[in-house]
C-alpha cells in the first residue's frame, strides 16, 4: 500500500510506503523511550490508533503531526528517506 501526503508540514512528497512511515514512527517512539501507552497519553491518541499507525494500517497526516509534536520532532521526520 502506498500513500501520498501533500502539504504535510509544507513538504511535497512522492508516494510513501505506509510500512516505511510506520517503522519511522516506531523507531522515533522507541528512541525517546516511550511505550505505546506513554505516547498515547502524550499525544492524545488511543493505544489502538498508535498500534494501527505503527503497523502501517493508518497513516493519517493529522495523527502523524500529533505524534511528532509529542516526540518533539518535525512532522517531516517520518517522511525522510
Amino acid at each position: 500500500m502506498s500513500i501520498s501526503i501533500n502539504n504535510f508540514n509544507e513538504v511535497q512528497t512522492e508516494a510513501l510506503q505506509a510500512d516505511d512511515v510506520a517503522a519511522r514512527v516506531k523507531a522515533a517512539r522507541e528512541t525517546v523511550g516511550y511505550s505505546i501507552e506513554d505516547l498515547a497519553v502524550t499525544c492524545g491518541l488511543a493505544n489502538e490508533e498508535l498500534i494501527d499507525i505503527e503497523g502501517g494500517a493508518d497513516i493519517d497526516p493529522a495523527k502523524l503531526r500529533r505524534i511528532a509534536t509529542a516526540l518533539q520532532l518535525p512532522p517531516s521526520a517520518f517522511l525522510a528517506a
